[in-house]
């Protein structure tokens, strides 16, 4: 887990409240919580997407 990722209880809170997945189309290769940490990552940094950590997607 890196330093500005979610801690459990704040997934937990915000989990419920995106839109469920469509279970259709290519398979999930990374879970949502890495998408959303990946993604806090790079605003917060201001980096390239292509810098984002591999553990994030």
């Amino acid at each position: 887990m890196g330093r500005g990722d979610l801690t459990n209880g704040q997934w937990a809170r915000l989990e419920p409240l995106l839109p469920t997945g469509i279970k259709s189309g290519r398979p999930q290769v990374w879970t949502r919580r890495q998408l959303i940490d990946g993604i806090r990552w790079r605003t917060r940094t201001g980096a390239p997407w292509r810098d984002v950590p591999e553990r994030y997607g």
